[in-house]
């Protein structure tokens, strides 16, 4: 027996272990796995709902006060307008292909163009857009908390932070109890105000369509800080990640749900921006509103918005405080959990890949929550637009490159295979596709932002970032005749999951594998085989695998068996 045999034999026999928060599922979450369909128990309606549950959130009034007052009302409605329809348009093949396939954000970037490793880099864009707005939503909070308790910004900083890591440790199982019983009562008190202040004071929305802000044209259209207002509103396109984090416990489609599924990943996928726009032009509205009340300086915050939006129907200032302190409370928990709980999923898929160690998903859910307090007390509210001017032209070179390759490289050109592969064994480590045409959209759009090609890219270097990912992809496809999605021939886990000394049923009647190295058994979409072990293993234990050195991949893949994986 050879060396190799002799090692390969000794890691069959060795099984992996893993802790109890790894081991408890409602914990885990399926936090770097396929959501099996054992697991996946909630109706459309539970699992839409749990999404838009995030949506909560007042960034978005912060956001749209704060562009109305740097740029005036004609290029903030614009913006707002015009990002809404990229951001829905993006977000439609996103949100069907993650609940389709029942996979996250990360293991769909993984297949759709970026490789297994390439896909690290978009791991730390979204952990970074999870923590950047935990960060601007803690701040949030933080600021009634000052307000109404006369409690310490740092202190309160640290308060916003840790109420949330209890209700994100048990995943979708406790979030979609959360979301599902605090929805209606959010939806009032957003609505209610909004409603009292268009009855007792319809002339104050003719105002606010000549309100200027600090713009530079006055009230008129500028094409420049509309690019300007652009850059800051795209940020929230990676906010169809978190939206997918809750889509991929969707059940199977089938002829009998078809309808209800459908309008499930709709409204609850691409739809979260219908929300988001009409919060943006809330913000914005309020924001003029008590900018004569309270100065520019703090128009913006959402406290102060809602507290003088309620005190149109309560007399009592106090009184209105106090409601719109819970009302923000309530906001803020609602997305803060997703925030943390989608920060936990990305992190865990970053270190898996890097060092081949995963202590569990709630150990990087405290790592999530600890940078975002972080930036919490080093005061990144006060440099919301730019923070996220910067930020949105990495995200957007992400969602470009990811939808083209779904879009143009999958559907229309068929270059890219027609399913989802995210098994490491199956993957090559780096995809030019959507690697390399991100890297690149980044890489010039950031030195739009940085003025590098003139004041009118510097103002729309984010949609600049969108263009050249969305036409690179296809472009670097076609050159690399697309051989560097699918790095060897599947057919023998399918052979390993049919097999009879294989294959169980599950409780429920699923068929199910037994993975070599842990013990456990999963469905065979997580499933793939280990020449190294000779065996069955799982998807994360594959990703674990240290001393294979991707063995799985060394024989080169004929051109048959690449036609017959794109079929």
């Amino acid at each position: 027996m050879s060396v190799l045999d002799v090692e390969q034999s000794r890691n069959a026999r060795q099984r992996r272990t893993f802790n109890r928060w790894v081991n408890n599922p409602v914990m885990e979450d399926y936090a770097l796995r396929y959501a099996p369909r054992s697991f996946r128990r909630w109706s459309e309606f539970t699992v839409a709902n749990s999404a838009l549950g995030g949506i909560a959130y007042m960034a978005d009034f912060a956001i749209g006060g704060s562009i109305a007052l740097s740029f005036g009302f004609a290029n903030s409605l614009w913006a707002i307008l015009v990002v809404a329809a990229i951001i829905f348009a993006t977000g439609i093949p996103i949100a069907y292909y993650s609940a389709r396939y029942n996979i996250d954000m990360d293991l769909l970037t993984r297949g759709a163009g970026f490789g297994y490793y390439g896909s690290t880099l978009t791991s730390l864009v979204y952990a970074s857009f999870t923590f950047i707005y935990f960060a601007t939503e803690g701040s949030v909070m933080a600021q009634a908390l000052n307000l109404f308790f006369h409690i310490p910004l740092a202190v309160a900083y640290l308060i916003c932070s840790l109420i949330v890591i209890p209700l994100v440790m048990y995943g979708m199982t406790a979030l979609s109890k959360l979301q599902v019983l605090t929805q209606p009562v959010w939806l009032i008190m957003m609505l209610g105000p909004l409603a009292a202040i268009a009855i007792k004071d319809p002339s104050a929305f003719t105002a606010w369509s000549h309100f200027a802000g600090a713009s530079a044209s006055g009230a008129a259209f500028s094409p420049v800080e509309f690019g300007l207002a652009c850059g800051v509103t795209l940020s929230l396109i990676a906010q169809i990640g978190e939206q997918v984090d809750y889509l991929r416990f969707m059940p199977d489609l089938t002829p009998s749900n078809r309808s209800k599924w459908w309008m499930a990943v709709l409204i609850a996928g691409p739809g979260w921006v219908i929300l988001g726009a009409l919060k943006q032009l809330a913000g914005s509205f309020m924001a003029f509103y008590i900018d004569p009340l309270v100065g520019k300086v703090q128009a913006d915050e959402p406290i102060h918005m809602y507290t003088y939006a309620f005190h149109t129907v309560i007399p009592s200032m106090f009184a209105a405080l106090a409601v719109a302190t819970f009302f923000v409370l309530l906001s803020q928990i609602k997305i803060n959990v997703t925030n943390a709980y989608s920060g936990s999923l990305s992190w865990s898929n970053f270190f898996s890949r890097i060092f081949h160690f995963h202590p569990g998903r709630v150990v990087w859910l405290f790592l999530n929550v600890a940078i975002a307090l972080a930036l919490m007390e080093w005061g990144i509210f006060g440099f919301l637009n730019t923070v996220l001017g910067f930020y949105s032209n990495v995200a957007v070179a992400w969602i470009g490159a990811l939808v083209a390759d779904i879009v143009v490289n999958k559907m229309i050109l068929g270059i890219s295979p027609k399913s989802i592969e995210f098994k490491r064994g199956h993957l090559y480590n780096f995809n030019p596709v959507g690697f390399g045409s991100m890297i690149i959209a980044s890489a010039v759009s950031i030195a739009a932002f940085f003025g590098a090609f003139g004041s009118t890219l510097q103002a729309f270097s984010a949609l600049l970032s969108l263009v050249l990912a969305f036409v690179l992809a296809p472009i670097i496809a076609l050159a690399t005749k697309g051989k560097y999605y699918i790095a060897r021939d599947s057919r023998q886990d399918h052979d390993v999951a049919t097999a009879p000394d294989t294959a169980t049923l599950h409780p429920q009647g699923q068929a199910e594998v037994t993975c070599s190295c842990c013990g456990y058994s999963y469905e065979p979409a997580d499933i793939l085989h280990c020449p190294f072990h000779a065996a069955p293993i799982c998807s994360l234990c594959c990703s674990l695998e240290q001393a294979c050195h991707d063995q799985c991949k060394k024989t080169p893949q004929t051109v048959t068996e690449t036609k017959a994986l794109r079929a």
